[in-house]
C-alpha cells in the first residue's frame, strides 16, 4: 500500500474519530479501534465519502488477551504500520480517591496506560518495519497541573507519560519518533462528563484540534520525545 498506515485508538468518537477523518484526508489508511462496530461504520461511510480507505477493528482495551491477534492481524494484512495515534482514553469517577471503587481504578488504568504498553509490545515490531515510523499519545493537561478529585486519571496519564518518554528515549537513535499530545479542553463528551456545568461552545471542537495531530504522525515530522500542547498551535493558528 502507497498511503501510510496508522492505527487509531478511540476511533469512534471525539478527537479520535475527528483524526480520523483528518488522517484520511490526508491520504492515510486508517487503521480505526474503538468498541462500538456500528459507530466505526458509521465513521467508515464518512472516509469513504472523503475518497479515503479505512480498515474496522471492533476492540475492547480493556482485554490484554486481544493485542496479540491485533499484532498478527495487522502484520499479516499489511506487513508494516507507519502510524500510531494512541488517543483512546477513560475519565473514570470524579471524586475523593478514598471514594472509588478497585474496579473503575483498574479499568482508568487499563485503558490509558497498561492498554497502550501493550499496543507497543505489539506494534513496535510493525512500526520498525517503515521507514518513517511515527507514534502520538494522547495526554493531558492535569499531568503538569495536578488537582483534587482527578486521581486516578491524572496518575494514569502520567504513567502513560513515562511510558512515552521511555519509549521515544530508547529509540531516540531509530527512524522511530515518539511524542506527546496535550489536547487541551476540547467540545467532547468526555470535557462534558468531567465538566457538566461549562458551556461547550466556548471549547474548540475536535476536528480544530486534530488537523494538528495529521502532521506530526506525518513522515516529515522530526521532533522526538517532546510534548506537545495544541493551545499553543492554536495560538498561532
Amino acid at each position: 500500500m502507497e498511503k501510510r498506515i496508522t492505527l487509531v485508538t478511540g476511533a469512534s468518537q471525539g478527537i479520535g474519530r475527528a483524526a480520523c477523518l483528518a488522517l484520511a484526508k490526508a491520504n492515510h489508511h486508517v487503521i480505526g479501534l474503538a468498541r462500538s462496530k456500528k459507530a466505526l461504520e458509521s465513521l467508515d461511510d464518512e472516509v469513504q465519502a472523503l475518497g479515503g480507505s479505512m480498515t474496522l477493528i471492533p476492540f475492547d482495551l480493556k482485554d490484554a488477551a486481544a493485542f496479540e491477534p491485533l499484532g498478527q492481524a495487522v502484520a499479516e494484512k499489511f506487513g508494516r504500520l507507519d502510524g500510531l495515534l494512541a488517543n483512546a482514553g477513560l475519565l473514570g469517577t470524579i471524586g475523593p480517591l478514598q471514594a472509588g471503587g478497585e474496579r473503575q481504578f483498574d479499568e482508568v488504568s487499563d485503558v490509558n496506560l497498561s492498554a497502550n504498553w501493550r499496543l507497543i509490545r505489539v506494534l513496535d515490531p510493525l512500526l520498525r518495519q517503515s521507514e518513517s515510523p511515527r507514534a502520538l499519545f494522547v495526554t493531558s493537561g492535569v499531568v503538569p497541573r495536578p488537582r483534587a478529585f482527578w486521581g486516578p486519571y491524572q496518575a494514569s496519564k502520567a504513567g502513560l507519560e513515562a511510558l512515552a518518554y521511555a519509549w521515544a528515549d530508547e529509540n531516540a537513535a531509530t527512524s522511530l519518533r515518539v511524542n506527546l499530545f496535550d489536547p487541551g479542553a476540547t467540545r467532547t463528551q468526555m470535557r462534558a462528563d468531567a465538566m457538566p456545568g461549562e458551556d461547550p461552545m466556548i471549547l474548540p471542537p475536535p476536528e480544530d484540534v486534530a488537523e494538528h495531530m495529521v502532521p506530526l504522525l506525518g513522515a516529515d515530522e522530526t521532533r522526538n520525545n517532546a510534548r506537545i500542547d495544541v493551545r499553543e498551535l492554536l495560538a498561532k493558528s
